[in-house]
């Protein structure tokens, strides 16, 4: 049995797979092996799995065997494996080492690259794996790498004809389970003549 992954935040008594034995007897299940920690309860008679306690992710996967008796003679019995997962939670939401940043950028320069955004994420895993993207509609003046947070101006700029002053607002976001969490920063671009 290899039942859907567990939340790690997955309350106690909450329902985990339930093992049945094909025997045209009654008979009484028990969690014999692997469940060292005692995470896991099985109902003696229905096959139910449930959580006992809180889980911790470290100590998972766990691998457990279950042992269906004949209720009336111990003697004949089976087992069978059941390998329980753990997701992690995604706790942490991405964040810029500072939200505001200012940067100047000579009129007329082609294309170019601006800075670097890199955001931390203190997840492991998905949770941490990041993109970066661009808030705000001056997204037509400026692009980002979604991989590498490079902030990229599009076009040159007029300092007597266009404004001097730009405010991109920059996204990270990670791909986390079971919601994607967002941080921001601002970057000003001041245009000079």
């Amino acid at each position: 049995y290899h039942p859907a992954p567990l939340s790690e935040k997955s309350p106690t008594d909450t329902f985990v797979v339930e093992v049945r034995a094909l025997y045209k007897l009654p008979v009484n299940y028990s969690i014999t092996s692997g469940d060292e920690k005692g995470y896991f309860i099985i109902h003696p008679s229905n096959g139910i799995v449930r959580t006992s306690k809180n889980l911790k992710l470290e100590d998972f996967p766990v691998n457990f065997k279950v042992q269906a008796t004949d209720s009336s003679n111990a003697a004949i019995f089976n087992e069978v494996e059941v390998k329980v997962e753990v997701i992690d939670e995604n706790h942490f939401p991405p964040v810029f080492p500072s939200s505001l940043l200012e940067k100047r950028l000579p009129e007329h320069s082609p294309a170019t690259q601006i800075v670097q955004l890199k955001a931390q994420d203190n997840d492991t895993g998905r949770n941490g794996l990041l993109t970066y993207g661009i808030l705000n509609g001056q997204g037509l003046k400026f692009r980002i790498n979604e991989t590498t947070g490079i902030l990229y101006s599009t076009a040159p700029f007029d300092y007597e004809e266009e404004p001097t002053e730009y405010q991109v607002v920059v996204y990270a976001e990670d791909d986390g389970i079971p919601e994607k969490k967002r941080g921001y920063c601002t970057v000003v671009i001041k245009i000079t003549d």
